[in-house]
C-alpha cells in the first residue's frame, strides 16, 4: 500500500522541541519531493519546510527558519522535521506530502500543540 504516515505530535511548553517523523511506504521516499505543512484551526494550510529529492536542497518558511530543520534517512525511507524553540504560534496539525508529478501523496496528520 502506497502511503505516508506523520508521527511525533503532542503537546509541549513553549520553548520546548518535538521531531516529526514521516514514513513512507510503497514507494522509494528519496525520488520524491517532500514536503511538511501545517494547518491552524480557522487558517489555510500553509508550507514549512521541504527537501529536495534531486539535490537535497532544503526550503523553509520565513516563520520557521532557524528553528525547524528537515531530514532524510534513507535507509529507513523516512523524513524528519525537527521543531525547536517552539511558540505556540506553531500549533497546527502538521502534513507530510510525498510529491513527484503526477505522484502526490498526503499522510493524515499529526497534531502539535505548543503552550504558553
Amino acid at each position: 500500500q502506497v502511503q505516508v504516515v506523520e508521527s511525533g505530535g503532542g503537546l509541549v511548553q513553549f520553548g520546548g522541541s518535538l521531531r516529526l517523523s514521516c514514513a513512507a511506504s510503497g514507494f522509494t521516499l528519496d525520488y520524491y519531493a517532500i514536503g511538511w505543512f501545517r494547518q491552524a484551526p480557522g487558517k489555510e494550510r500553509e508550507g514549512v519546510s521541504c527537501i529536495s529529492s534531486s539535490d537535497g536542497s532544503t526550503y523553509y518558511a520565513d516563520s520557521v527558519k532557524g528553528r525547524f530543520t528537515i531530514s532524510k534517512d534513507n535507509a529507513k525511507n523516512t523524513v524528519y522535521l525537527q521543531m525547536n524553540s517552539l511558540k505556540p504560534e506553531d500549533t497546527a496539525v502538521y502534513y507530510c506530502n510525498a510529491r513527484d508529478v503526477p505522484y502526490n501523496y498526503w499522510g493524515q496528520g499529526t497534531q502539535v500543540t505548543v503552550s504558553s
